[in-house]
């Protein structure tokens, strides 16, 4: 007899797993080279180093980098269910910011040291990230609590 729980589907058979561990490694790297784009900048300041050349970050953004990351991972190699919440969740919070980053970039709300490439790489995130956490697994399970 073969019981499949949806709950603890494989990772490679889950795309919000594999999403969530993707994206969970790309955003704890982001945050650790993030660092070395700011080791002149103040902690929370609405200017920052480029990463990449392109994306202004500050040892706070860098932090929530981290900390996405690592909660994306944790998910991901967790369960379904976790993954699927989690990718839900950080999109959610990733439209927000995308949206409401365009309206604070020029003014000390701009504690992250937001910028117009970092708006549409948040936007991009939210989409991909709601996008499977809406869309794939259908059959998790939800927990509650």
């Amino acid at each position: 007899m073969s019981y499949t729980n949806t709950n603890t589907t494989a990772l490679t058979r889950s795309p919000n797993r594999i999403v969530a561990v993707a994206f969970g490694a790309v955003y704890v790297l982001v945050g650790l080279l993030g660092f070395f784009a700011t080791s002149n900048v103040g902690f929370i300041s609405p200017d920052g180093g480029l990463l990449l050349g392109i994306f202004e970050v500050n040892p706070l953004h860098n932090v929530a980098h981290l900390l996405i990351g690592a909660a994306l991972l944790i998910a991901g190699l967790s369960n379904v269910s976790a993954a699927k919440g989690t990718n839900t969740t950080i999109g959610a919070v990733y439209l927000v910011l995308g949206i409401i980053g365009f309206f604070i970039e020029n003014t000390a709300a701009n504690i992250l040291a937001l910028n117009t490439a970092d708006h549409f790489l948040h936007l991009l995130s939210a989409v991909v990230l709601l996008a499977v956490g809406l869309g794939a697994d259908k059959s998790a399970r939800r927990v509650t609590a």
